[in-house]
């Protein structure tokens, strides 16, 4: 299993000379898993579809992975997590298949969502225009699927209007990605229960405890939650996420020792960097990540 991140930001995207280390990208987190059983391909699944996903169907086109079946897995329906769709080049490939999997809300489906944001005056390409197969999958909290051989499981997470934590397995890893999700006066059961012994944790870590204070109810978390979580649950290796965009990469690198001290095995996301399960490596555009 390698996980690679493409997009780490939080709620806007926020390019500039103060942030361009860590990345200003939103949300995107790509997992691969090797091809078995004669398969020609890497099973992919990527977590979220922030602008971070232009870069990667970028990539995808030109490694010649472009029309490789892809499952993309939405924590929600915010719009710093669907607004790289209508930017990724591979849906408008004929050849391309998608499945889009999300949580039902009550109010529209996953695919008038993803039409919606794809519609005029605001967008000129429909979502029933492109070339690519798009099917959408609704999931239930509880829910276990498969999308390949990998095993994937949701929960709940604590935001405004609904999200999900997902834990993908394979091989014996796993990883689980929980972003947009405020913790409570205790450890969340819930997640505590989905990250139980995982390699690594995708956490949402926005906030300092001193910016918490006064944005409790925004559904956004701090890297002392997320240590809280790590070292409840048994994990391997905490990676925060869903920056601040108003941080600078000073400040995201002060924010990573904090969290250090809290629990040895922490790292911020950055825009690039991989992370290989099979061989504990992680890497940042070819060097050893900080």
């Amino acid at each position: 299993m390698k996980i690679r991140f493409w997009g780490v930001r939080g709620s806007i995207a926020s390019p500039g000379h103060d942030t361009a280390a860590v990345g200003g990208n939103t949300s995107c987190v790509e997992v691969r898993l090797p091809a078995r059983g004669g398969a020609s391909a890497e099973t992919r699944i990527v977590l979220d579809a922030g602008t971070g996903l232009r870069a990667l169907g970028n990539h995808l086109v030109t490694s010649g992975a472009a029309c490789d079946p892809l499952t993309l897995l939405l924590s929600h329906c915010h719009w710093d997590h669907i607004q790289g769709l209508p930017f990724f080049v591979p849906v408008y490939m004929k050849q391309a298949s998608l499945t889009i999997v999300g949580a039902q809300n009550g109010v529209t489906s996953i695919r008038e969502t993803l039409e919606r944001q794809m519609s005029a005056p605001v967008f000129p390409v429909r979502l029933d225009e492109v070339g690519a197969r798009i099917a959408t999958r609704e999931v239930k909290l509880g829910e276990v699927f498969h999308v390949g051989d990998a095993k994937v499981s949701v929960a709940r997470g604590n935001h405004p209007g609904g999200v999900l934590a997902y834990r993908i397995e394979h091989d014996g890893k796993s990883v689980v990605y929980a972003t947009d999700t405020e913790h409570y006066a205790c450890v969340d059961p819930a997640l505590r229960a989905l990250c139980e012994g995982a390699d690594v944790l995708v956490y949402d870590a926005q906030y300092t405890p001193d910016e918490y204070r006064g944005k409790v109810g925004w559904g956004h978390s701090t890297y002392v939650a997320g240590a809280e979580l790590a070292r409840a649950a048994g994990v391997g290796t905490l990676v925060l996420f869903h920056h601040d965009p108003m941080r600078a990469d000073d400040g995201v690198v002060e924010i990573e020792a904090k969290a250090r001290a809290l629990f040895r095995s922490s790292i911020a996301a950055r825009e690039g960097m991989e992370i290989d399960l099979r061989t504990g490596l992680t890497c940042l555009t070819g060097r050893a990540a900080a």
